[in-house]
């Protein structure tokens, strides 16, 4: 959960917009994509169950990829896909407790959620903005982000 977190977030951060659309929440344990967790928790559906087995561990649950299955990446962009790779080496070797703790960074949105809302509330995805880095984003950004925004209209016909 905590990885597909770090994925909207730090494309939210980057481009605005984030990748999977889900709503987290600030759970004791960190951000949690409430509707995602309760399907995997209940009745995952058949798209979800035909890629991956959900084990539980106690409180947790393990999400493994099914033999000979392999996702369709071509949902995601280019810029997506490489984000999904550097989060992926980043956190290849870091324990659950571990990404926790990052999480729950100070200043950071599951924190400032925690502290200005309290627990169980929606975590903002504008809290992931700096507005002052913002403030001056360089033209080659501006420019590149303004190609990726054609290309998600072309690709997904949203306008």
């Amino acid at each position: 959960m905590k990885l597909l977190y770090f994925l909207d977030f730090i494309h939210f951060k980057q481009t605005g917009k984030s990748v999977t659309d889900l709503d987290y929440f600030a759970w004791e344990q960190g951000p949690v994509p409430k509707a995602f967790f309760e399907e995997i928790s209940k009745t995952p559906r058949k798209d979800l169950t035909s890629l991956v087995t959900i084990q539980n561990c106690g409180k947790f649950q393990k999400i493994l990829p099914k033999k000979g299955k392999k996702p369709d990446l071509d949902f995601f962009s280019p810029r997506e896909l490489k984000l999904l790779e550097e989060i992926s080496y980043i956190f290849k070797d870091v324990q659950a407790d571990d990404i926790t703790d990052i999480s729950h960074h100070p200043n950071e949105p599951w924190s400032r959620t925690k502290e200005t809302k309290g627990m169980l509330q929606l975590i903002d995805y504008n809290l992931a903005i700096d507005t002052k880095a913002a403030k001056n984003l360089p033209p080659h950004i501006a420019k590149q982000r303004h190609i990726e925004r054609r290309e998600m209209l072309a690709n997904f016909g949203v306008k």
